[in-house]
């Protein structure tokens, strides 16, 4: 399902892929990627639930923010779509899009049973700080930049679909829309303690054992501060685990669904 272009709707503003019916999914993507990126998690979860996967502004087929967004600009997008639901969703959300949706549990709480961040920063060491910040300062928003660079961060040097769907979707974003959201997700460091220690639902912070900069570290850290939270790493993991190490993934999506929906 990687390499196919699924139908899209408008809804709230975004271009979003919807299947499924019942009790409702709600899933973020990360920078450079579009909805596309979580088709195993689609497949699975459109059996039971409905599933709704927006592409991020200005990525796949939705229309980009207006000057120099920041996190919350991307949050505020997203609470339209939510609302718009029949009832509150679960969401889940991968890199920058766990950022995102950790803040629409937060701000949304409402709207929102239980939360999902996979791959997901927490208070970078200034060294991490220092690299994502240069990398995003590289960025010039004109031409596409090389997704080597990426890709190599985020897979082992094989060749794999899941390798060549990301280089795909890399070099189709739109140069302006990647800088504006690569440089929102660099000045960004994760959720706020205080923020975390009041969060009402249940949630799980996921990455891999592998994963160099989501660290496990930052993922046990915050499944201790939020009041029910828990961590998963899975071994042999790295960035991209929802499309490389999609059944473990699926796995937990499944049971926490079953949780807050028994």
């Amino acid at each position: 399902m990687t390499s196919t272009t699924l139908p899209r709707s408008e809804l709230a503003g975004l271009s979003a892929i919807e299947v499924g019916a019942g009790r409702p999914v709600l899933l973020l993507h990360g920078v450079g990627l579009q909805a596309e990126a979580w088709g195993a998690q689609i497949e699975m979860l459109s059996g039971g639930y409905h599933v709704i996967a927006p592409d991020m502004p200005g990525h796949g087929q939705s229309a980009g923010l207006s000057g120099q967004a920041t996190l919350d600009d991307f949050v505020q997008a997203y609470i339209p779509v939510l609302k718009s639901l029949s009832e509150p969703a679960l969401v889940v959300g991968h890199s920058m899009g766990a950022m995102i949706a950790f803040e629409l549990a937060h701000r949304a709480a409402e709207n929102v049973v239980g939360v999902v961040a996979l791959n997901a920063i927490f208070k970078r060491s200034p060294e991490a700080a220092a690299a994502v910040q240069a990398r995003a300062n590289a960025l010039d928003g004109i031409t596409v930049p090389s997704p080597t660079p990426t890709l190599a961060r985020w897979f082992d040097t094989s060749e794999s679909p899941e390798r060549r769907a990301c280089d795909s979707w890399l070099r189709a974003v739109d140069p302006a829309a990647y800088k504006q959201a690569y440089t929102a997700f660099a000045n960004g460091d994760g959720p706020k303690r205080e923020a975390l220690a009041t969060l009402a639902c249940p949630a799980l912070f996921a990455t891999g054992a592998l994963e160099p900069n989501s660290t496990p570290a930052m993922s046990q850290a915050m499944a201790e501060l939020a009041p029910f939270g828990r961590a998963l790493i899975i071994e042999g993991a790295a960035h991209m685990m929802p499309m490389t190490h999609a059944p473990a993934v699926n796995d937990a999506l499944l049971g926490l669904a079953q949780e807050v929906w028994p």
